[in-house]
């Protein structure tokens, strides 16, 4: 069951959908309108919407008029146990990269990006602290 959610506004669902579920191994919960679904992957949810459709809740207009958008620096991380492996697989893949791998204090991290442009981290621990206890 999903303990956390996380909303990712991208320009069409279905493509997105494809991302997450080929590419890293989510699970499409729901999908009841074009411009909604919820992903599973563990604990996170993944609401994607699209922005300005009709009823689209999270992607709504503000009171400002402002509509969100796809993109940003804000992101969520993914695990892995090999991050060589998981990102040749994923440049053959055809999945579009915004960075090469960056060595960090709690490990090394490279950031993908989604169909919409929203960056995803993929990030391989070498501190025991900094690995997730359950994938």
């Amino acid at each position: 069951m999903s303990t956390v959610q996380v909303r990712y506004i991208v320009n069409s669902v279905d493509p997105a959908i494809a991302f997450y579920t080929s590419h890293l191994g989510f699970h499409e919960d729901m999908h009841p309108a074009p411009s909604f679904a919820m992903l599973s992957r563990g604990d996170l949810r993944l609401v994607l919407s699209v922005p300005g459709a009709p009823n689209t809740g999270g992607g709504s207009a503000l009171a400002d008029g402002r509509i969100p958008e796809p993109g940003g620096w804000n992101r969520f991380a993914v695990q892995v146990d090999d991050i060589i492996a998981v990102s040749e697989r994923l440049r053959q893949g055809g999945v579009r990269f915004r960075s090469d791998i960056i060595e960090g204090v709690g490990g090394r991290q490279v950031i993908i990006e989604d169909p919409s442009g929203n960056p995803v981290e993929l990030f391989e621990p070498r501190r025991p602290e900094a690995r997730l206890s359950e994938r």
